[in-house]
């Protein structure tokens, strides 16, 4: 299945990139705020990061896609008194997910200066092979499905960025009597290569 996604996600790129009027590519770093939401999980965001590629293909002036293939974790503690909840996951521990995201923005630039971004994004968790204990008895799937939106400020190698991520998927692999979800703040910057 990942293969699949993969491989319609690079055929869709080169498709795009082909059809645009104006292509750049570059690298971003950035932090992210993060949370699970659930009983067994502590409210409140907790600072993690974020680093990889952007892609930029404006079909004209207002209007365009930015795929983009980011390294980024999602940290969270478990709640205390997790026995009466009957998850696998140890009481006040911090777990950090690393996840490979993916996300197909679309691109509408308000000026030269402002960009407004929407759009999905598919994460792979990588550390899903980790031993049981390490990965909380693997409690957590492989892949969240979210949606992204945000604001980008265009300068001319530099780009400054703020998104909102919200999960819309159950990423519990323990039990389908509790839903996690996941959200996260992000803070960032790219340069145009």
């Amino acid at each position: 299945m990942k293969k699949v996604i993969v491989s319609t996600l690079a055929v869709l790129l080169i498709v795009v990139t082909s059809q645009a009027q104006g292509f750049r590519a570059g690298i971003k770093l950035g932090a992210n705020g993060t949370k699970i939401d659930g009983q067994s999980f502590e409210d409140g965001y907790k600072l993690s990061y974020q680093a990889g590629v952007f892609f930029e293909a404006d079909f004209n002036k207002k209007f365009g896609i930015q795929p983009e293939v980011l390294f980024g974790q999602t940290t969270s503690k478990a709640a205390s008194g997790l026995a009466a909840v009957g998850t696998n996951l140890v009481s006040n521990k911090d777990y950090t997910l690393n996840y490979l995201s993916i996300p197909i923005l679309l691109r509408y630039n308000v000026g030269k200066l402002v960009t407004l971004n929407l759009g999905p994004q598919f994460a792979i968790l990588l550390n899903k092979d980790n031993t049981l204990l390490q990965n909380g008895q693997q409690a957590f799937k492989s892949g969240d499905f979210s949606m992204v939106g945000g604001v980008q400020l265009n300068f001319k190698v530099l780009r400054v960025y703020g998104r909102y991520n919200v999960g819309l998927t159950n990423i519990n692999d323990v039990s389908s009597q509790e839903k996690w979800k996941s959200q996260q703040l992000q803070l960032g910057l790219g340069f145009k290569l």
